[in-house]
């Protein structure tokens, strides 16, 4: 039956992120499609909240927590992972984000710090994953977690969207070096109801200003990436590779704007 492929029974995956949001609930619908889950975050009591819900669903879970801006912790969430399940199945890089800056407020710093944690950290960990999952049964899959910030417009999204831009990028090229024993997806999310769009939640102007924007009239819910999430991490995806997919109610523009000051003359002296 079709739906069989969907499952990844006996499978183990890596969910970075899995402590509320978009991560938890990836993490628990692997589980309730036959996966056992590693939960990997930096508060504690957040993954293990997770992992109860992996374990409500019958499958084993673990929490290890893991910065992913620390090269150690990437090493670290992989040894842990083949030690406590024999094997590395999934590899989702779900742990990203940047708050809002406009550009002239974005230093070096900032910018350099975006691009690391949004592109770089999931391309190392998916270099550990990669051989772990070759090594361990011959192959595997990755989903990165992407953002439509990464190849549309939007005001004081910078380095969120360079970020997102890069993860885009490395998505393809390591698709393409990888294949075929580790296929390489990205899910190209749009707003959702988490905490990093509580911004957009709680002001009610902004939030009606989104739904009216989104085609679909909704703000997105993390179950809508989840189901995306499981799809390109199941066998029913098995041809599929390289794809950056959107999962953004239908948005081709932005669903709002941030205002951003004009630029001031400067009065240095």
């Amino acid at each position: 039956m079709i739906i069989d492929d969907f499952r990844l029974t006996d499978q183990v995956a890596i969910v970075t992120g899995a402590g509320a949001g978009i991560g938890r609930a990836i993490a628990v619908a692997f589980a309730e499609a036959g996966a056992d889950v590693v939960a990997a975050a930096r508060t504690e009591a957040d993954i293990a909240e997770t992992v109860r819900l992996i374990e409500a669903t019958g499958r084993r879970g673990l929490a290890v927590v893991t910065d992913v801006m620390v090269s150690d912790d990437l090493q670290r969430l992989i040894d842990r992972t083949v030690s406590e399940f024999g094997k590395v199945s999934v590899l989702v890089n779900n742990a990203g984000g940047t708050l809002p800056r406009a550009a002239m407020q974005t230093s070096a710093r900032y910018f350099s710090t975006a691009v690391h944690f949004n592109a770089m950290a999931p391309f190392l960990l998916s270099q550990l994953a990669a051989q772990a999952m070759v090594d361990t049964q011959g192959g595997g899959a990755i989903v990165n977690i992407s953002s439509r910030s990464g190849d549309m417009v939007m005001t004081s999204m910078l380095a969120y969207g360079a970020g997102k831009a890069a993860l885009n990028m490395v998505t393809q090229n390591m698709a393409a070096d990888l294949a075929p024993q580790v296929r390489v997806n990205a899910i190209s999310v749009g707003g959702v109801d988490t905490q990093a769009m509580a911004f957009v939640m709680n002001d009610p102007a902004l939030r009606e200003e989104y739904v009216t924007h989104t085609p679909m009239g909704r703000i997105g819910q993390p179950r809508d990436i989840a189901a995306a999430a499981l799809y390109l991490a199941s066998p029913a995806s098995s041809w599929v590779t390289g794809v950056i997919l959107r999962v953004d109610g239908g948005t081709t523009s932005p669903s709002f704007q941030i205002p951003v000051a004009p630029i001031e003359p400067r009065t240095d002296s």
